[in-house]
């Protein structure tokens, strides 16, 4: 595996992640309001 591909699944990995995370971080500001 080449830095190039590990790099661009860290990049991927990452990105879905912050996607997931602030999905979970909204839904839970409006169940709160």
């Amino acid at each position: 595996m080449s830095i190039a591909e590990t790099l661009g699944l860290m990049i991927a990995f990452g990105s879905f992640t912050a996607t997931l995370i602030f999905g979970i971080l909204d839904a839970v500001k409006k169940t709160k309001k």
